[in-house]
C-alpha cells in the first residue's frame, strides 16, 4: 500500500539531514522543518478526521518516523513523540479536542506524563501545579498533556490523570543540555496553581481498559488501540529509524576508505568489515518486522471488532523493548568497526550512537521489566501496567 505522508517527507530528508547539526548545536528543531512536516501533514496522521486528520495506518506513521530519524534522530524524535498525541487526543472528551483543534488543526501538542503534578478537587475541574522534565519538542506547541496524581483529603494519591493544559498556563524552563537527542529541546513545564476543566483530564486507568470519552465520537479502529503499544512504538520507532540511515551512511563512507593499518587495503573488501554490515541489517530488519507486525496484527483485531488479547499486547512490548536492543546492538557493531574517523564530532555514525543510545532510557524502553511482563503472562500471571 501506498504511503502519501512519506512520499511528501521524501524530498524534505536531504534539507532535515543538512540541519541535523545546527539541531544539535541550538538543541532544538528549527522552526523551518516543523512548518514543512506539517505542510505534508505528518502530524496529522493520527488525528480524528472530524478535525482535518488522516486516521492512518499507525505502521505507515512509524515508517515516516522513521525515514526522517534516519536523517536526524532529534527531529525524527519530536516528529514521532509530537505526532502521537493527536491519537491520544482523539481519546478526550470531545470538548477537549474542540479546545485544541477548533480554530486550527494543525495545533501541536507537547508532554510529560510522569506523574508528578499535583491534582486537587475544585469546583468544576481541578486545581494543577507541578515541574515535569523531558517534554520533547515543547517550544512548537500550543499545549501540553502531563501527568498528575489527584490528592486526596488525608493527602494520599486516589487517581492516576493525563491532564491537558494551554500554553499560557505553564512556563517552560529551558535546561536542555544533553549527549544524545540534543536537538530534541526536552525541556521542563512548570506550572503553579492552575485551573484544569473536568474535561481536559483522561483517567490512565481507562488507557488500559482501551477505553476513552473521545470514542463517543471518534468511532474507528484507530481509537481502540493500547496507549501501550502506540506510544511506547513511537518511542523505538525513531531509535530504529537512526540505526537504519547510520548503516546507510556507514556503507556510503566507509565504502571506498583504505585501511592505514591491519594489512591495508580497501576496507569494503574486508571480511569482518562485510560481516559487520551483514549483522547490523539483520538487527535492524528483525527489528521492523516485528514492530510492524505487532501493530498490523493489533489494528487488524481493531477493525473486526474483536477483543486484543492481553497476549498480544505483550508481545508488542515484549518485541518493541527488543527492538530498541536490536537497534542498540547494530549502531555498536558499526561504532566500534567504522574506526577512529567516526569519533570526529558531528559524524552521522558517532551522532547516531549517541542519539540511540540516548533514546534507549526513556521510560518505555526499560527492557527488563517488559520482558518479564511478557514472561508472567506466558506463566498466567496476571498483568497491570499502564504501559501494555
Amino acid at each position: 500500500m501506498s504511503n502519501d505522508v512519506l512520499a511528501a517527507v521524501q524530498p524534505l530528508l536531504r534539507g532535515i539531514a543538512e540541519r541535523a547539526r545546527t539541531t544539535d548545536d541550538d538543541r532544538r528543531v528549527p522552526v523551518e522543518t516543523v512548518k514543512e512536516l506539517t505542510a505534508a501533514g505528518v502530524f496529522r496522521m493520527l488525528q480524528p478526521m472530524r478535525y482535518g486528520g488522516a486516521e492512518a495506518d499507525p505502521v505507515d506513521f512509524y515508517e515516516v518516523v522513521r525515514a526522517i530519524s534516519g536523517a536526524c534522530a532529534s527531529t525524527g524524535w519530536v516528529t514521532s513523540v509530537i505526532g502521537v498525541h493527536p491519537w491520544q487526543l482523539g481519546l478526550f472528551d470531545d470538548r477537549a479536542q474542540r479546545d485544541v483543534w477548533g480554530q486550527n488543526p494543525d495545533t501541536l501538542v507537547c508532554s510529560s506524563y510522569a506523574p508528578v503534578g499535583r491534582l486537587t478537587e475544585v469546583e468544576d475541574g481541578f486545581e494543577l501545579s507541578g515541574r515535569w522534565s523531558f517534554s520533547s519538542g515543547c517550544d512548537h506547541a500550543e499545549w501540553a498533556l502531563v501527568g498528575a496524581l489527584v490528592m486526596g483529603e488525608k493527602g494520599k494519591a486516589v487517581d492516576f490523570l493525563t491532564v491537558l493544559v494551554p500554553r499560557a498556563d505553564y512556563e517552560i524552563d529551558d535546561v536542555w543540555d544533553v549527549i544524545g537527542l540534543r536537538g530534541t529541546g526536552s525541556n521542563d513545564l512548570i506550572i503553579e496553581k492552575e485551573f484544569v476543566p473536568a474535561h481536559r483530564v483522561l483517567r490512565n486507568y481507562e488507557h488500559s481498559q482501551l477505553r476513552g470519552p473521545g470514542q463517543k465520537v471518534n468511532t474507528g479502529p484507530l481509537y481502540k488501540l493500547p496507549f501501550g503499544a502506540i506510544f511506547t512504538t513511537a518511542i523505538t520507532a525513531p531509535i530504529v529509524g537512526v540505526v537504519d540511515g547510520c548503516l546507510s551512511a556507514y556503507v556510503a563512507m566507509m565504502g571506498d576508505r583504505h585501511r592505514l593499518s591491519l594489512g591495508g587495503g580497501r576496507f569494503a573488501e574486508d571480511p569482518f568489515a562485510q560481516v559487520a554490515v551483514a549483522r547490523a541489517a539483520s538487527e535492524t530488519d528483525a527489528a521492523i518486522l516485528q514492530l510492524d507486525r505487532n501493530i498490523g496484527a493489533l489494528l487488524d483485531c481493531a477493525v473486526a471488532g474483536e477483543e486484543i488479547p492481553m497476549e498480544l499486547r505483550l508481545r508488542t512490548r515484549r518485541d518493541q523493548v527488543r527492538a530498541t536492543e536490536r537497534a542498540l546492538t547494530a549502531v555498536d557493531i558499526l561504532f566500534k568497526t567504522a574506526g577512529g574517523n567516526s569519533l570526529k564530532r558531528g559524524n552521522p555514525i558517532e551522532r547516531a550512537w549517541r542519539d540511540a543510545h540516548a533514546g534507549s532510557v526513556h521510560v518505555a524502553n526499560d527492557v527488563e521489566r517488559a520482558l518479564a511482563m511478557y514472561g508472567k503472562g506466558a506463566f498466567g500471571i496476571p498483568v497491570e501496567d499502564n504501559l501494555v
